[in-house]
């Protein structure tokens, strides 16, 4: 799998199957009746009608399963920051990597700084972020890990964080499956940590995550943006 950029993953095959059934079930129905109605006509007219009728018909199930392919063929970046972009959409992005012997998948949206004002401006202070973009991040482990000293059982958390001036807080949420921070509830959270931002001396114009593995099943889990880096310590449990 390359893990340095941006990859495009569809298989024409599945098209049929990513449409919805019912449309599908409606398609193949609709057209045994234009079958059968274009038997069933007499005149040369009636008949012109028909194909022109069916013809419109076909265009319009094209037109659908074109939208659903488009859908589902939504790149994946490993790596926004791999080239120079100007688009000015949140890449849909994963970091994936071991921390010891657990499997470790971080599932974001990752916005460009564009020039913008970023911390205190496009990101308030003080505020539950989403880290990222659209969708809650979601940070996902095959093996129970230690965050702070809290132990957390393996499975799919979000990752949300309160970003302040001097200290930020790191938050492992229940409720990875929600639209930015829209239903999220502080008691919902398994971890809540502080920490300090670290300042960078070259600006990453998207943001972007990385699992860094460490010795001895120790690892960090790093945030970086504009000119800040955010990292917290994770330990694989033995």
């Amino acid at each position: 799998m390359n893990q340095t950029g941006c990859d495009v993953f569809w298989n024409p095959a599945e098209v049929l199957r990513w449409s919805n059934p019912g449309l599908v079930r409606f398609f193949r129905e609709s057209h045994l009746v234009f079958l059968n109605l274009y038997s069933a006509t007499n005149t040369t007219s009636m008949r012109i009608n028909q194909i022109i009728l069916t013809l419109t018909f076909f265009s319009f199930a094209t037109t659908i399963a074109q939208a659903q392919l488009e859908k589902k063929t939504e790149e994946v970046c490993y790596n926004p920051n791999a080239k120079g972009d100007t688009s000015k959409r949140s890449i849909k992005s994963v970091a994936v990597g071991k921390i010891g012997d657990a499997n470790i998948t971080i599932s974001y949206h990752s916005p460009g700084v564009r020039g913008r004002t970023i911390w205190g401006g496009l990101v308030p202070f003080n505020d539950v972020w989403v880290t990222g973009a659209h969708s809650a991040t979601s940070i996902e482990m095959d093996k129970d890990f230690i965050v702070a000293g809290t132990s957390v059982p393996k499975g799919k958390y979000a990752l949300f964080t309160i970003p302040g001036k001097e200290e930020w807080t790191i938050i492992l949420n229940k409720n990875w499956e929600q639209h930015l921070t829209d239903d999220y509830l502080q008691k919902e959270d398994v971890v809540r940590i502080k920490v300090k931002p670290i300042q960078q001396n070259k600006i990453t114009e998207r943001l972007q995550y990385f699992i860094e593995e460490e010795k001895n099943g120790n690892g960090k889990i790093a945030i970086v943006w504009e000119l800040l880096r955010i990292e917290f310590e994770i330990t694989n449990k033995k």
